[in-house]
């Protein structure tokens, strides 16, 4: 499927001089949501996982699937303040700012396997930082996977010590 045909860009958003890449299209076709679906299950091969990590705020929309498929767990990381119990915290810088996440202290036990699933892969800050809250609460990450990977901004680098898979690349 040419999932590329379903990625809207948008100019200028969320600040002046950036093109976000817009899943929206992909969401609403039922068809390329779910080929979507299967193709990033299919990156896990025959890997065992604990837990799937899913990433404030798009990471939620494939992450609880992909732990559905897999029969494990799923863990929202999300922005400082929106989780109810006590958390742990990491920040990270990104192409147009910086920010921080959370992720429940008792999420990942000691020696889990996590699949991190997040929907682009830009400067990379974002995945480290979650890689970073899983291995701090004893979790191994076995694999960071996205819909899309921005090359030219060099993210890989930062994460380069994960096994990364990607559905597109720009």
């Amino acid at each position: 499927m040419d999932f590329a045909s379903y990625i809207r860009d948008i100019e200028d958003f969320p600040k002046p001089g950036v093109v976000f890449k817009d899943i929206s299209p992909l969401l609403k076709h039922p068809e390329a949501l779910q080929k979507a679906a299967e193709a990033l299950l299919g990156f896990t091969g025959n890997a065992r996982v604990d837990k799937v990590v899913g990433v404030d705020s798009r990471g939620f929309i494939f992450a609880p699937l992909l732990a559905e498929k897999l029969g494990a767990g799923f863990v929202p990381v999300r922005k400082t303040g929106k989780l109810p119990y006590k958390t742990i915290a990491a920040s990270y810088e990104l192409e147009y700012g910086s920010g921080s996440l959370e992720i429940h202290s008792d999420a990942i036990e000691k020696g889990e396997k996590v699949l991190v699933h997040d929907d682009v892969l830009a400067t990379g800050g974002t995945a480290e930082a979650v890689c970073k809250l899983v291995e701090q609460l004893g979790g191994e990450v076995i694999q960071c996977n996205f819909l899309i990977e921005l090359t030219f901004l060099n993210g890989a680098e930062k994460i380069k010590q994960y096994q990364k898979k990607v559905l597109l690349q720009y």
